[in-house]
């Protein structure tokens, strides 16, 4: 058994919404060979494994593959690690160094790279009722982000992600999709996504992106591995 804590990340400001995350602060208890089933055993479209909590290890899969970066994964992980052990000023999955910040507003963020992020489709929309409209992933994508401006003047986007391709049907907030869309536009971002998550999105510097969001804690448990 491991101790489990589940987040809910992307969360609106009333703290409802949000993407729910699995973290194993003592990942290093997880053997390597199981990691794999125990994030399918989850089923959270993604699990965090965090192998030096002191250095920001770590590694985070989906149930179907493993993924070298992830945007809610990394934003939960740094809000949980300064929550329950020590905050840390970078998280290192294995895409590189990823630096995290908490801003005045208590909003995580995390600055990484567009081309870290898994290859995906982009469907831009004519409005957002026709990204709510949606049933699945259109034309058989495998990972695609579905969005239209709510307001292009306040950079507001809905958006929808599918990702069956990693073993999730749609995703309820996916802040690699906004490092990737914030990268094509190049300017700040407000994403409002799936049923209710808030993401918000910004060019960093040197060419990098930023995401970040509220974070809320659900429970703690433990979790045979």
């Amino acid at each position: 058994m491991a101790e489990l804590h589940v987040l809910r990340v992307f969360v609106a400001p009333d703290g409802t919404g949000g993407n729910p995350l699995g973290v194993f602060l003592d990942g290093a208890g997880v053997p390597e060979g199981r990691r794999q089933a125990v994030a399918a055993d989850l089923g959270f479209s993604e699990t965090v494994f965090v192998d030096e909590p002191a250095a920001g290890g770590v590694r985070i899969f989906t149930p179907a593959a493993e993924l070298p970066f992830a945007g809610h994964p990394l934003v939960g992980t740094s809000w949980l690690l300064a929550r329950e052990r020590t905050a840390v000023p970078v998280l290192r999955p294995p895409a590189g160094e990823v630096p995290t910040f908490l801003d005045g507003d208590g909003v995580t963020w995390i600055r990484g790279r567009a081309e870290w992020a898994p290859e995906m489709d982009f469907r831009q929309l004519d409005d957002p009722g026709q990204v709510d409209a949606l049933a699945g992933a259109p034309d058989g994508l495998g990972f695609v982000d579905c969005w239209a401006w709510e307001d292009e003047a306040a950079g507001r986007v809905r958006a929808r992600v599918f990702a069956p391709r990693y073993g999730i049907a749609e995703d309820e907030a996916t802040g690699a999709a906004a490092v990737r869309l914030v990268s094509q536009l190049g300017r700040p971002l407000v994403i409002r996504q799936g049923a209710g998550s808030l993401l918000r999105a910004r060019p960093g510097p040197g060419g990098t992106a930023e995401v970040g969001g509220e974070v809320v804690l659900d429970r703690v448990g433990e979790h045979p591995v």
